[in-house]
């Protein structure tokens, strides 16, 4: 008899171990529990912890409450300025209410997926391809709009939607690539007309600085020479402003400003006095061919007077004519040819001696 109640407790402790290990379950704390009592809905949804069911009567249904990050598939469409695209998006939400998400649909991730994926499509027909690259938000929102209204009656609300990638055929990206090139050519093109213009404006300015102190131009002259010094160029290219000699001619005392033409120099010039050799060179061949003339005829006196000498000493007269006239004559003559000699060779341009210095030239030029 003993043995008997000890096997019927045995047998019942053993039931109960059992029914006990069927009937306990663990919901995460993530997770939210949906019991179904034959088939029914308990009003009550089962929070995060141990929690007991009726074994082969209830049902739980555990749903998870995390954000879910769920890729939609790429979609090709047409935009409405009629260009062929490629889009791919994301989807982030999450379950609101887990008796909803199990009652009202049979698998909410598959419903939200596809609902993402026509809303995505209904999108592109709608957006132009400028939008699509450019005001991304504002389709994310309405893309969040069209997927979260059938979503609420789910129990899934979307956090947010984003456009991940925007694929474009190869002809557009070129035409786009032509597009932004020609676009970035005109601003810098632009750009250097604007600097060229505030440059030359500048420039007026200092020129007119300038031209009130014409000082100030020596002073960016030697800036200038300063700067182009210190690149050591073997080189050295020095433009001379023709204002320059302007303000050298002023300086100069007892010269007064000259009216001259804007981009030339009036230099004044004067004739130096001329030296009495000169003078006396402009009168030489004149009187060397008078002189030349006299010295003949003394010449030919002193023939006739020699052919005729023996009958004048005979006679015993003298001779009208002294003897040293011609020869007063002919050092005079051979002295005007000295001086118009010496005046040739001042009025002639010097010679330069030759970079060579064993070149020996002739002395052709002097003479």
């Amino acid at each position: 008899m003993v043995e008997e109640l000890v096997t019927a407790g045995v047998a019942l402790a053993s039931v109960g171990v059992v029914y006990g290990m069927a009937a306990a379950r663990v919901v995460k704390q993530y997770e939210r529990g949906v019991v179904l009592r034959l088939g029914r809905l308990r009003s009550g949804v089962r929070g995060p912890g141990f929690t007991m069911i009726m074994p082969f009567v209830d049902r739980l249904q555990k749903v998870n409450m995390q954000i879910v990050t769920m890729p939609v598939p790429a979609q090709e469409g047409i935009t409405r300025d009629n260009v062929t695209v490629r889009v791919d998006a994301v989807v982030y939400f999450k379950v609101v209410s887990a008796a909803d998400a199990v009652i009202k649909v049979e698998d909410y991730r598959f419903a939200v997926s596809q609902m993402a994926q026509t809303s995505l499509r209904s999108i592109i027909g709608k957006s132009e391809l400028d939008d699509l690259l450019s005001n991304r938000e504002k389709l994310n929102q309405g893309l969040e709009l069209m997927i979260d209204s059938p979503a609420v009656e789910w129990g899934v609300s979307i956090d947010r939607v984003e456009i991940k990638d925007v694929s474009l055929p190869e002809t557009m990206k070129r035409s786009m690539a032509r597009q932004a090139e020609a676009d970035r050519e005109r601003r810098a093109r632009v750009i250097n007309a604007d600097a060229e213009l505030q440059a030359s404006k500048k420039l007026a300015e200092a020129a007119g600085v300038m031209s009130e102190q014409p000082a100030a131009l020596q002073l960016r002259l030697l800036q200038t020479v300063v700067a182009v010094a210190a690149e050591k160029n073997s080189t050295l290219v020095l433009p001379f402003p023709v204002e320059l000699l302007r303000f050298l001619e002023r300086a100069q005392p007892g010269h007064g400003p000259h009216p001259a033409h804007p981009g030339t120099a009036h230099v004044q010039s004067q004739q130096a006095p001329r030296p009495p050799q000169a003078e006396q060179a402009q009168q030489s061949p004149r009187e060397l061919s008078e002189s030349q003339q006299a010295l003949d005829g003394a010449v030919g006196a002193d023939r006739a007077e020699g052919a005729g000498g023996a009958s004048e000493q005979a006679s015993g007269r003298s001779s009208d004519r002294p003897l040293d006239r011609p020869l007063e004559l002919a050092a005079q003559a051979q002295q005007l040819l000295t001086q118009w000699q010496q005046s040739m060779q001042e009025q002639l341009p010097p010679v330069e001696a030759p970079l060579d210095p064993d070149f020996r030239g002739s002395n052709s030029g002097q003479d």
